[in-house]
Order: structure tokens, then sequence, then C-alpha cells
């Protein structure tokens, strides 16, 4: 068995049209299959061969908010992968303007964005380094504050990320 990626995430969340228009707004996402009363959404990033990336399925809106991590065991995040800095760095101004943008971190083999999405679930939109500037930072858990714009004067804006 050789498993190659993951392929695609279900998550249940209060209102699926609700996730369908943010993740459409905000990350470009496109829905390929809707469900006529809203209980389901099915959507493909840009520039994905996947049939599709995320699913929402509608639990109601009363439904309670996630302690994973408080509380519960759960899902942390979602990561979701562009292929430039200034691919990263368009990103983090719509997080902001959406006012969804809660965090950025340097994990050494990647350059993140953390957000939230309507019901506060977490999502992380980063770039993976060029394998061969991983060093140490590829076997330790690295986290130090992100200067996008450094990155962006040692990389270049317009570099492929990954291996």
């Amino acid at each position: 068995m050789s498993i190659t990626g993951m392929n695609h995430a279900v998550l249940y969340v209060r209102d699926a049209r609700v996730h369908e228009r943010f993740y459409r707004e905000v990350l470009g996402f496109e829905a390929n299959i809707e469900d006529c009363d809203g209980k389901y959404v099915f959507m493909r990033a840009p520039g994905s061969s996947n049939h599709h990336d995320i699913a929402f399925f509608t639990v109601g809106k009363d439904a309670s908010s996630s302690l994973a991590g408080q509380a519960s065991v759960g899902l942390y995040h979602l990561a979701w992968e562009v292929s430039t800095l200034g691919e990263l760095a368009e990103v983090r101004e719509e997080l902001a303007r959406q006012g969804c943008l809660v965090g950025a971190s340097d994990h050494g083999v990647n350059k993140s964005l953390y957000a939230v999405d309507p019901d506060g679930l977490e999502f992380e939109v980063m770039w993976l380094v060029p394998s061969e500037y991983w060093g140490e930072a590829e076997t330790t858990a690295v986290v130090e504050p992100l200067d996008l714009v450094a990155e962006i004067e040692r990389f270049g804006g317009d570099r492929g990320g990954g291996g």
C-alpha cells in the first residue's frame, strides 16, 4: 500500500451554504455538488485535480461549537497549500480583510497563516519551503513568528515550493 496524499475532508457545520460562500469568497473554491435544500455542498480548490477537496454537511444552527483540543479530542485544523509566497501574501490580505486571520507562523519547512471559518473551525494556508532548505527544521517542531516580507525577499514571490 502506498498513500500518496490526503484527497479531501468532510466537515459537519451549522450551515453548508454559509461555508460555501465563505470558501468561495475567501479562498476561491468552487462548488461542484450542492443539495438544493442546503444539506451539503462539495467544493474544489482552485488548481486542484481532485473531484472535491472539502465537503460540508449541515447539522443545524443549534449545533454546539467544537471543543476539540479544549475538552475533547478532534481535528485541530486543515492545511491548504499555495504554490508561491506571492499567493500566500494575497491570501493573507484577503483573510485580514475578512477578519478571520488569527495567526501566522514560520515552521521552518513551511510558512503558515491561520484563520477561522464561520463556525470558528481553524484552517491553515501554507507555502511549503523547497526541501533543500529544510535543514534541522525537518526533524524539529519549529514555531517562530512569520515575517512574510523577509521570506519573499529570501525566496522570491514567484518561486514554487515543495520537494
